[in-house]
């Protein structure tokens, strides 16, 4: 049986970490600072807070369910504290990739983040239909990378990743430097701004005397068949006239250098300024 220590476990992420690993095998040492947060875990979970010694002391994993502006803080709170060969989970790349992580050679750091249910699913339970964020009902993909350590800890790190966020569809193993261009690059510089745009957009009609209701069905209804071609989901072929406003639509929307977010610079200052 793996021993964890849940570092933040009366968090919002801890919480939901906590809960998952409840319905696993492995022995949970929860660890949470505030008041507050002991008194939400043991509400959600039922479980009890230690002090980091007594987790520590036998732990063979090290979960970091704790703010990205914490990460630095807290993993050199406890550094000295590890016994070797222990492994340090943390929950998104952009510490880790920022440099925030001590050193220390003889353990293991493994980064793991989530997917999210896809938008376009076939899922039978209403339950699985109403789990967006992921990690109660719809299974979702996770990307894992192994920062450092030795190859045999990548099995166990998948193992944690699969149990903390299940139910886990598939898993991918990139590098931490990869997952940077998915979060915060794809996810939140693109993705998340682009549809930040949309709504904008959604407003701008509704300014007109098009009523919200109308907007948002026309906007959502037009998103699904859409993005469905456009991402091979479904087979189509936009009309004409769709094709010629993407080709008029790109360049007034778009600066000519949008893609430089992806510069290695570019995601680096991104994740400094988040952390």
């Amino acid at each position: 049986m793996t021993k964890v220590a849940l570092f933040g476990a009366g968090g919002k992420m801890g919480v939901r970490t906590a809960l998952n690993l409840a319905e696993t095998d492995f022995e949970v040492a929860h660890v949470e600072v505030s008041e507050p947060g002991r008194a939400r875990l043991k509400e959600a979970v039922g479980a009890e807070c230690v002090d980091v010694d007594d987790a520590l002391a036998s732990a063979e994993v090290v979960i970091l369910a704790v703010p990205d502006t914490a990460i630095g803080a807290v993993a050199g709170g406890i550094i000295d504290k590890l016994n070797p060969d222990t492994m340090v989970v943390i929950l998104d790349a952009a510490a880790p990739h920022a440099g925030h992580l001590p050193p220390r050679e003889d353990i293991t750091y493994f980064v793991t983040h989530p997917c999210h249910p896809a938008i376009y699913h076939n899922e039978e339970t209403e339950a699985a239909r109403l789990d967006r964020f992921g990690g109660v009902a719809h299974p979702q993909g996770v990307v894992n990378a192994l920062m450092q350590g030795p190859e045999e800890h990548y099995a166990l790190g998948d193992s944690i990743a699969k149990a903390i966020y299940a139910p886990v569809r598939q898993t991918y193993r990139v590098t931490v430097e990869q997952m940077a261009y998915l979060e915060p690059g794809l996810s939140e510089t693109v993705c998340a701004s682009l549809l930040v745009v949309m709504k904008q957009a959604m407003d701008e009609v509704v300014k007109t005397g098009v009523s919200e209701e109308c907007a948002k069905d026309f906007l959502l209804g037009h998103m699904n068949i859409l993005g469905a071609v456009i991402f091979g989901v479904q087979e189509g072929q936009f009309s004409d006239a769709c094709n010629k406003a993407i080709e008029f639509g790109i360049p007034a929307l778009m600066r000519d250098d949008w893609k430089k977010v992806f510069e290695p610079q570019e995601i680096m200052d991104s994740i400094k300024r988040i952390t």
